[in-house]
């Protein structure tokens, strides 16, 4: 299970989804009610935020045990990518509420989740090739 290179990517994906949760993808302040006040912008900042990224660490977690069925698995890696760059748009579209701010370094982990679920959808891909390059010459 482990030692396919997908399930590293997965592993990746399922890794930094969790950190996500934890360390901000924006930093900067919020006018509420007439008063600028300090705020962070992470995956528990709004309710499509935790459903998303929640989704995401879901679904690579579920797609690393689905080693042996790789049509599945296929699909759900691309079941991940649509649900992490629809998270990435909606971070996007929160940012546009703060009045000032900057992207923190710890941004790289919802673009890590990405490019995990995309390089594991390639080593399944080329996986799913062998395998029936093989069947061929039976």
């Amino acid at each position: 299970m482990i030692q396919r290179q997908q399930s590293l990517w997965l592993l990746l994906s399922t890794i930094s989804s969790f950190l996500s949760f934890k360390l901000p993808f924006y930093n900067g302040t919020k006018k509420i009610n007439e008063m600028v006040s300090a705020a962070e912008l992470d995956g528990g900042s709004s309710f499509f935020l935790v459903v998303l990224t929640g989704a995401s660490l879901l679904l690579a977690l579920i797609t690393i045990f689905l080693f042996k069925d790789r049509k599945l698995q296929l699909k759900l890696c691309f079941a991940g990518i649509a649900v992490a760059v629809l998270t990435l748009i909606i971070y996007f579209a929160e940012m546009r509420k703060f009045e000032t701010g900057t992207i923190s370094l710890s941004c790289l982990f919802t673009f890590a989740t990405l490019i995990g679920f995309i390089m594991a959808a390639r080593g399944i891909w080329k996986d799913e090739k062998l395998v029936k390059s093989l069947d061929k010459l039976r």
